[in-house]
């Protein structure tokens, strides 16, 4: 069956793949008519569209670089701004820090002063104490001595003057031999 279609189609002088011309015709007026309508209408409509959207492209891009070089300097202005606030930091934490030395120091003298203070009035409360002492030391021995003044010699001692004279020498006596001991050592 197939050899009796090409013997078929060799019979035959029109080739199917080749158009008639009035189709070629036909087909060139349906292609100019759609080419002049595409070139009057959709092609300058697509041209002006495809314009706008290069220039909304364009814009962006511009406003985008605009908004990157605005990014970029508040980065830097926020960079300088934190290493103002970090060097500011730490010339308080200096600051602080000296402050507290001084304030430590401070404490230090003031506890110096009034440990001397006290040192002083201690000694002080110790040689009035010292003094009373004396006195009290003074006015026993006095009178010890002159008990034993009149044991031993066997006569009583009516005159304060006398008797008083005779204790001062003693105690200066005394004071005496104490400074000379004091002054040895």
């Amino acid at each position: 069956m197939l050899k009796s279609v090409v013997i078929a189609a060799a019979e035959e002088s029109h080739n199917p793949l080749i158009p008639e011309w009035p189709d070629i015709i036909g087909a060139l007026i349906c292609f100019i008519v759609i080419l002049f309508f595409f070139w009057k209408l959709v092609l300058p409509r697509m041209t002006k569209l495809l314009d706008e959207r290069a220039q909304a492209i364009e814009g962006n891009i511009e406003k985008a670089d605009e908004a990157q070089r605005k990014a970029e300097a508040l980065l830097e202005e926020y960079t300088a701004q934190l290493a103002e606030a970090r060097a500011e930091a730490g010339k308080i934490r200096e600051t602080a820090r000296a402050d507290g030395q001084k304030i430590v120091a401070e404490a230090r003298e003031a506890a110096a002063t009034e440990a001397a203070r006290v040192t002083a009035q201690a000694q002080a409360q110790l040689e009035a104490e010292r003094q009373t002492a004396l006195v009290q030391l003074r006015g026993e021995v006095g009178s010890l001595a002159i008990d034993l003044a009149s044991t031993v010699v066997r006569e009583a001692l009516d005159e304060d003057k006398r008797a008083q004279a005779i204790v001062d020498r003693f105690l200066a006596d005394l004071e005496a031999d104490e400074q000379k001991a004091g002054s040895g050592n």
